[in-house]
């Protein structure tokens, strides 16, 4: 098994989409249909709207993906946490603790604002 890098695969992108479909296509090309399908449904929405938030949400989901997927270790971790939830088989309190914590850094590496908690 090869190791993990430590350091991010590519530098951060710029929260716009052109940006982030040349990160996904660079780290993640398998999620480029997703991406083009997000895209779209929120370009329409945002058309039917006259509104501006459907973009946004689009900006800020995918700049939070690449700012974990640029991070193998992290993604990784990332996806590790999601398997013990979904096994049902322990307490999922401090996964998603954890989930939270990696989410902020995202956030915060993107360069977004973070969600306020649930609750």
């Amino acid at each position: 098994m090869t190791p993990l890098p430590d350091g991010p695969l590519i530098p951060r992108p710029e929260p716009v989409p052109a940006a982030l479909r040349a990160a996904v296509a660079e780290i993640a090309p398998g999620r480029l249909p997703a991406l083009t399908r997000h895209l779209f449904e929120a370009a329409t929405h945002a058309h039917r709207t006259r509104s501006l938030a459907p973009l946004r949400a689009f900006s800020h989901s995918w700049a939070v993906f690449v700012a974990i997927e640029r991070h193998p270790r992290r993604a990784a971790r990332l996806r590790e946490l999601e398997d013990l939830i979904a096994t049902g088989e322990r307490d999922p309190a401090a996964a998603l603790a954890e989930i939270r914590r990696i989410l902020v850094t995202a956030e915060a590496e993107a360069g977004l604002p973070s969600a306020p908690p649930p609750g």
